[in-house]
């Protein structure tokens, strides 16, 4: 024999049901019923009023009929006994009409016609003093017949004299039978819309249960609080976004990266960020996985995932300190590469001299040593007489040696003069390397490559301009290679390009400035970067000291090692 359940177990098989279809079609049902219950009641009070006025209304109709001014003459020259013309005339029309009485009687309240003849000659029940005094009366009274509903008139003759009155009734319990007799359609009524509610309350729970997947609301309050714990805990940034492109969710890390506040959500998508590759990515414009975009000085990487309603929920994620990595490694890489290009030149200009001493030839080994000395000190002496910037000069230097590595030549152009008061030095190194580097590459494995740089002052403007003797940039292209994720390189080891130039354009836009491309006079592509107020107030030109001009210094400075912006990262056209 099994115990007998626990009280807990007792409450929770017979209490309130947990799941939302149980709960919600209760609550309809109920709401239903309740409806429908007092629409009934309230159309059911009414009625018996409506049909007690329409009993007395026609008994008051059967009662003028009655009262004529025939009748009155019978009356004058009749006496009141049961054979006589008004009792005659009096069950004649109660019959016609179906009246339950019609009394008629003088002036003195005596009957002259009843439904009992021995009443006949006596003084009437009720007080018949309103009809005599000229008064139509109707009401719901009750006589010697029972209750009826009764209306009653006063009787005049010929001349209007009031010589008696008429009262007719109708029997009260003809009109209970109509109320009664109305109350089962009334309520066949009510059951129809009392099944149609049901119906209905059964459908919307069940459509409720499938999009609720049958979850108790304890369940779906639970799943809120973690959610709300879960998008604003995790380190990634998510944005959600109804089927019109407004912002329906945007949890914290989200806000952070795109720099937008709470007050976002709401409001159309485009209308927040404005346009853009962000703004695009985002609304699905640009399709594919792992998209990378630029939103003010963060490296964000977007995932975009379609929703059911017709919206979309995107992940961001921050690459810029992975960009920053690559970054370095690429540096990494470009010391190695300069050391190397260096310790091939050495090793043949060492084997060059050992050959002369071997020979014999002295003065030629002299010349030698003196020519490739004078080679390094002239081309470190050009940059640093023109570029007074240490930085800015390493830099110069350093992808001297590296572009004489790959054959081609590097040279700054007559009017460069640029004096040692920069704002941001680390900004505009970043932004030379990278199109010194595009243009190395563009101008590599072209007839008589080379590539030129100029910069120059004016006030405290800085006009930076890179040209180079490659294939240069079609037309239809050139405000295309300012957008981010577009290359014609293959991918790097540490993630994807295209962001170099973009970066170089969001630096000066963000200084007041532009960067433009156009086609150089040796018919490639020529770089011109305008960067307002990017000098100090006017003071003494600085000097660069021998040291960070020397070709060691130059190659490491070269290889883009110079620490910069995090976000200005180093890409290929």
């Amino acid at each position: 024999m099994s115990p007998a359940p626990t009280a807990p177990a007792r409450r929770r098989r017979f209490g309130w049901p947990q799941r939302v279809f149980s709960q919600v079609l209760l609550m309809q049902l109920a709401i239903v019923t309740g409806v429908t219950a007092l629409v009934t009641g309230l159309f059911l009070a009414p009625l018996s009023a409506q049909l007690d006025d329409q009993a007395m209304r026609r008994a008051l109709a059967i009662a003028e009929t009655t009262a004529s001014p025939e009748l009155a003459e019978e009356l004058a020259g009749s006496r009141p006994t049961p054979d006589g013309p008004v009792q005659a005339e009096a069950e004649r029309i109660r019959q016609a009409t179906g009246a339950e009485y019609i009394v008629v009687m003088d002036g003195r309240g005596v009957r002259w016609s009843h439904t009992s003849p021995e009443r006949i000659g006596r003084i009437v029940s009720t007080d018949p003093s309103e009809a005599l005094a000229g008064r139509d009366v109707m009401e719901i009274d009750s006589g010697t017949l029972g209750r009826s509903a009764r209306g009653k008139v006063p009787l005049r003759d010929t001349d209007g004299t009031i010589v008696g009155a008429v009262s007719v009734g109708i029997e009260y319990d003809s009109v209970r039978a109509r109320l009664l007799a109305a109350i089962p359609g009334l309520l066949a009524y009510a059951g129809g819309a009392l099944a149609v509610g049901a119906l209905a309350a059964y459908l919307i729970s069940r459509r409720l249960q499938r999009q609720t997947h049958d979850l108790a609301f304890s369940d779906i309050s639970a799943l809120l609080a973690e959610r709300e714990a879960m998008l604003h805990g995790i380190r990634e940034g998510v944005v959600a976004l109804d089927a019109a492109g407004r912002i329906r969710l945007l949890n914290d890390e989200a806000q952070r990266l795109l720099g937008v506040g709470p007050e976002a959500i709401g409001r159309p998508l485009d209308e927040v960020l404005g346009e853009g590759r962000t703004s695009d990515v985002l609304a699905g414009r640009v399709s594919g996985d792992d998209l990378l975009t630029v939103r003010g000085s963060r490296v964000l990487v977007a995932n975009r995932m379609p929703t059911d309603d017709g919206g979309a929920v995107a992940t961001l994620r921050d690459r810029t300190e992975l960009e920053q990595l690559g970054r370095e490694l690429d540096s990494t890489r470009g010391l190695i590469d300069a050391l190397r290009a260096q310790d091939h030149e050495h090793a043949n200009r060492l084997h060059t001299l050992l050959g002369l001493l071997e020979l014999e030839m002295h003065q030629e080994a002299v010349e030698f040593v003196t020519e490739v000395v004078g080679v390094h000190r002239t081309t470190a002496e050009q940059v640093t007489e023109r570029v007074h910037d240490p930085l800015l000069a390493a830099l110069l230097v350093g992808k001297a040696t590296v572009a004489a590595e790959r054959g081609v030549s590097l040279g700054v152009a007559p009017g460069t003069l640029l004096p040692d008061r920069l704002v941001d030095p680390r900004g505009l190194v970043t932004v030379v390397g990278n199109l010194v580097d595009n243009a190395l590459d563009a101008a590599a494995g072209t007839p008589d490559p080379e590539v030129e740089v100029e910069l120059r002052a004016e006030g405290r403007t800085v006009v930076l301009r890179v040209s180079d003797s490659g294939p240069g940039v079609p037309d239809e292209q050139r405000e295309l290679i300012f957008t981010e994720g577009w290359s014609t390189k293959e991918l790097p080891a540490h993630g994807k390009r295209g962001l170099g130039l973009p970066l170089v354009r969001r630096f000066a836009e963000r200084q007041g400035g532009s960067a433009a491309v156009r086609t150089s006079v040796a018919g490639g592509a020529e770089f011109s970067v305008v960067l307002p107020d990017a000098l100090t107030e006017d003071g003494p030109v600085g000097t660069v000291g021998a040291p960070a001009a020397g070709p060691e210094a130059g190659a490491a400075a070269g290889t883009g090692a110079v620490a910069g912006d995090p976000q200005e990262i180093r890409q290929a056209r």
